[in-house]
């Protein structure tokens, strides 16, 4: 059985898994896209961000709840130098390279480590079986286990991490994990 503590663990260790792919990217190239890879880095950390808060709604039944500190909810041009724009990062959204409309690298940063702790948080507090099919959410307009969506957004935050893997590589940054001479 999965436990809601585990849950919890597995969304804190996106955080490091997902930062540590973060080095070489600056104020300067944060929004800088390459051919086929329109996701830059603030765009996926702002979508992680405002999913994982949008997931921490649902378990915390609080839903239209996000920090105004860090959302502004304006027309995907209104973002700021510490604040996403929720609909330029939402589902669906395309990303721009345009600095001013995203937070700077440190900040954007600050926020998904804050949306990814209110996460485990909430799953944390899930009473009983985390997995328990009668106890459900809706998300994408389908129910499931409160567990299970704790599970798909450990899994949503790698899908983005893999993204910014991609794009490391198409903008000719060295690789993080190789080894170091």
């Amino acid at each position: 059985m999965v436990t809601s503590q585990a849950l919890a663990e597995f969304v804190l260790s996106t955080g490091p898994l997902f930062t540590r792919y973060l080095e070489g990217f600056d104020d300067r190239n944060r929004t800088k896209q390459a051919p086929g890879l329109p996701n830059h880095v603030m765009w996926c950390l702002g979508h992680c961000a405002l999913t994982m808060h949008r997931a921490s709604e649902l378990l915390e039944s609080s839903h239209g709840v996000l920090p105004t500190s860090d959302f502004i909810a304006g027309d995907g041009t209104a973002g700021d130098p510490s604040r996403f724009d929720t609909v330029s990062v939402s589902a669906g959204s395309v990303p721009v390279d345009n600095p001013r409309i995203y937070p700077r690298l440190r900040r954007g940063v600050e926020i998904f480590t804050i949306a990814m702790r209110r996460l485990a948080e909430a799953a944390y507090r899930i009473d009983g079986d985390p997995m328990d099919e009668e106890r459900t959410v809706t998300w994408g307009g389908q129910p499931i286990p409160r567990g299970a969506l704790v599970a798909r957004m450990v899994f949503h935050n790698g899908t983005h991490c893999g993204q910014i893997v991609d794009l490391r590589r198409a903008l000719a940054l060295p690789p993080v994990l190789a080894p170091k001479a």
